[in-house]
């Protein structure tokens, strides 16, 4: 069992906007062999195809909202498939885009569009679930509907198994479900000693203007392997599903240590269990 193993760039978002060439070759230096962005901190498509080619690192995918699509479907695609992205992948829903909101319908036909164009690039469009997509519609879930509307030639899955724990779902048994269609998998690890608080998503940057209820800490992103995960059973269903990469995130970094830090954790404790 071996993957190639990329970083999500966001990992690390803090040291990347104040270095981004070293913060990438420092990616490399600890072992990862690709990348995937969320952002391009500045830089042409150009400039950051050498930095890669220099480094030696390949450009997996990249993490692009779809108002940021929308603004250009074309001329965006192009900007990531030039550095060499085989794959976009659909990062986040705001609250008002999000299945049973009034919007959703819109945003499904966008993603469709968007998927059309990848396609006609070349490329290929993924959807990178959170655990909102795990709401019940018509007797089943949202993602899965999604997958069954927008077909498989135009959409694959980017499931991001710590939203899938969150959600109350298996995540190897949920990246099984969708071999042949999962290309990508997050490697994401947490804890969530007490109920799953309130305000989940302040924990990546998105604000909430409801009022604090739960305690602060009863959820923490970790390293792989320093958390609930269990990565040994996820890495085999990934490569029994097919998976061309597996892609460490996590959005804030924990125990003590900085980003950086918690990025070599990640990839340290996966050479253990992948030799």
């Amino acid at each position: 069992m071996k993957f190639p193993v990329a970083l999500q760039v966001f990992s690390v978002r803090d040291f990347a906007e104040k270095d981004f060439y070293g913060t990438l070759k420092k990616v490399k230096e600890m072992g990862y062999e690709g990348v995937e962005f969320a952002g391009l901190y500045g830089h042409s498509p150009a400039e950051v195809k050498k930095m890669l080619e220099e480094i030696g690192l390949e450009a997996v995918s990249a993490h692009v909202a779809i108002p940021e699509l929308l603004k250009d479907i074309p001329g965006t695609v192009a900007v990531y498939r030039e550095i060499g992205c085989k794959y976009i992948a659909i990062p986040w829903l705001a609250e008002a885009d999000r299945p049973g909101a009034p919007n959703y319908p819109n945003i499904v036909k966008a993603i469709r569009t968007i998927a059309e164009e990848m396609k006609k690039q070349g490329g290929m469009l993924l959807y990178h679930n959170h655990n909102f997509e795990f709401v019940l519609v018509d007797g089943e879930y949202a993602l899965d509907k999604l997958y069954e509307e927008i077909p498989a030639d135009l959409l694959q899955t980017e499931l991001d198994t710590c939203w899938v724990n969150v959600a109350g779902e298996d995540p190897a048994a949920y990246i099984r479900k969708y071999a042949g269609r999962a290309p990508i998998v997050h490697l994401k690890d947490f804890v969530m000693p007490g109920k799953q608080p309130a305000h989940l998503f302040e924990l990546i940057g998105v604000e909430s203007e409801e009022p604090e209820e739960e305690e602060s800490g009863a959820f923490e992103f970790r390293p792989n392997g320093y958390g609930v995960q269990d990565f040994k059973e996820i890495l085999k269903a990934s490569e029994e599903a097919g998976a061309s990469w597996v892609v460490v995130e996590q959005d804030n970094p924990s125990m003590g240590k900085n980003s950086l830090e918690c990025a070599k954790m990640s990839i340290d404790y996966l050479k253990t269990i992948m030799e």
